[in-house]
C-alpha cells in the first residue's frame, strides 16, 4: 500500500531548500582564500643613498656625480600566512590603489614568512649580482678589474634588476657625452636583468607606477609584455616607456634627452 506524500506549502519549501545555499554562501564568506592585497610600496633612487650609504659603490673606474633620480618601485602586499576572506576581497576588488593578486603570484617559494623572507633577500642579492654584470658588459667594462657594489640589501625580490644596471651605466658613463642618463629627471621602473641584459616582466606594475608618479617620476620604464598592465591603472603624468633590454633602456633615455621619438605603449 503507498504512503501519502506530505506536500509541504511552497513558502516552506523555498525556505527549507535555501537553508543550505545559505550555509555555503556562510562558509565562502568565512573561509581563507588564497590571494594577497598589495598596495604601492616604497621606491628607492639607487643613484642616491640609503642609511647614510651610497646605493652604488664603484671601484676600479672614475665616476660621475649624477643629478637625476633612478627609482627603484615595489609593491606592498599581505604576508603569506595572512588571511584573505571574502567580504575584504570584494571590498578591495573596486579599489584602483589596491590589487587582490593570487597568493603564489606574490609568493611563488612558498614556506614560512621568515623563509618567504630570507627567499626574497636571496632573489635581490643575485639580482644585484647580475645587474653589474649586465651593465660592465653593456659598456665593455673588465668585471675583474671594475666591481659594483649595491647597498639595498632590505629590499626582497629580483625586481629592481634594470634599474640597478641603468644605476651602475650612469655613474660611470651617463649619456654617453658628460650628460646625466636621467637629463635631470625623475626616471622610475621596474624589470629583471639577466646577465646578458635582457629585462623580464615582475608583475604588480599598476600599483608601481602609481608608487612612481607618488614620489615624482615623470617617466616609468616598464617591461613591454606588460604594458597593457602599466596602462589599466596608469596615473596623469606618468609617460611609459616600454623596454625589453638594457641597451633598449639606455637608448630609450638618451633618445628622450635628445628630444627624439623613444618607444611607447
Amino acid at each position: 500500500m503507498l504512503s501519502r506524500l506530505t506536500r509541504l506549502p511552497r513558502p516552506a519549501a523555498l525556505a527549507v531548500c535555501a537553508l543550505p545555499v545559505l550555509g555555503l554562501f556562510a562558509a565562502a564568506a568565512f573561509a581563507p582564500l588564497p590571494f594577497v592585497i598589495a598596495q604601492p610600496g616604497l621606491t628607492a633612487d639607487v643613484l642616491g643613498a640609503r642609511d647614510g650609504k651610497p646605493v652604488i659603490v664603484v671601484t676600479g673606474a672614475p665616476t660621475r656625480e649624477t643629478k637625476g633620480q633612478l627609482r627603484m618601485t615595489t609593491i606592498q602586499a599581505t604576508g603569506p600566512s595572512s588571511t584573505v576572506r571574502l567580504p575584504e576581497l570584494v571590498a578591495r576588488w573596486f579599489d584602483s590603489t589596491r590589487a587582490v593578486m593570487p597568493r603564489e603570484s606574490v609568493y611563488p617559494s612558498g614556506g614560512s614568512d621568515k623563509e618567504i623572507e630570507a627567499h626574497n633577500l636571496e632573489e635581490m642579492a643575485k639580482s644585484q649580482s647580475t645587474a653589474s654584470q649586465a651593465a660592465l658588459g653593456f659598456l665593455h667594462k673588465d668585471p675583474a678589474t671594475v666591481k659594483a657594489e649595491l647597498n639595498l640589501a632590505d629590499v626582497g625580490g629580483p625586481s629592481a634588476g634594470l634599474l640597478f644596471s641603468l644605476g651602475i651605466v650612469d655613474k660611470l658613463d651617463g649619456d654617453g657625452s658628460g650628460g646625466d642618463l636621467t637629463g635631470g629627471r625623475v626616471i622610475a621602473g621596474t624589470g629583471t636583468i639577466t646577465a646578458g641584459g635582457e629585462v623580464g616582466a615582475v608583475g604588480g606594475v599598476a600599483l608601481k607606477t602609481q608608487a612612481a608618479r607618488r614620489d615624482g617620476a615623470s617617466v616609468f620604464l616598464v617591461p613591454k609584455a606588460e604594458c597593457s598592465d602599466a596602462r589599466s591603472e596608469l596615473p596623469e603624468g606618468l609617460r611609459l616607456v616600454p623596454v625589453t633590454s638594457l641597451t633598449g633602456a639606455v637608448n630609450a633615455l638618451r633618445a628622450l634627452n635628445r628630444g627624439e621619438q623613444v618607444p611607447s605603449c
